[in-house]
């Protein structure tokens, strides 16, 4: 069963408190779909979400490569997460997005935050938060985060 978690309109100056607020949230999940048109923000908050996990590298759009992966180094565990930084935007089918191994990524306890979902929604685990973004000005964005695996509609 789907359950809205957040929706809510927020300046782009805001977006680290976005973030702040999502990372607990991410802790227990670990599979993040991002929807929204081009320029909606969906980097611009996985760059801020990173930074609120742990991250001290600087993430960025992974279009043109599919995927970047990040670290989290946890200093209280001394253990190492990453995360999975997945833009399927230049996929054009499921089995492209199978040829560049999704299912690894989605089968393990890493974080996987995937840009432009739509074409590997059968194969998200029923856990996946959706988050969607939609630019409503230059500088304010509404943000809808759902889980229960099912894409929001």
């Amino acid at each position: 069963m789907t359950e809205q978690l957040v929706e809510r309109t927020y300046e782009l100056s805001h977006i680290q408190s976005i973030a702040n607020e999502l990372a607990p949230i991410c802790q227990s999940r670990k599979k993040v779909a991002f929807l929204g048109e081009m320029g909606a923000g969906k980097t611009t908050l996985i760059q801020a979400l990173c930074q609120a996990l742990g991250s001290s590298e600087h993430a960025t759009s992974p279009t043109f490569a599919i995927m970047n992966q990040y670290a989290i180094e946890d200093v209280h565990q001394q253990s190492l997460s990453k995360i999975w930084h997945i833009d399927l935007y230049r996929l054009t089918s499921m089995e492209e997005a199978l040829d560049v191994g999704i299912e690894e990524y989605l089968d393990n306890n890493d974080f996987c935050f995937i840009e432009w979902p739509q074409i590997i929604q059968d194969l998200l685990p029923p856990e996946t938060i959706w988050v969607e973004l939609t630019q409503v000005a230059d500088n304010k964005r509404k943000i809808k985060i759902t889980n229960g695996g099912e894409r929001p509609t």
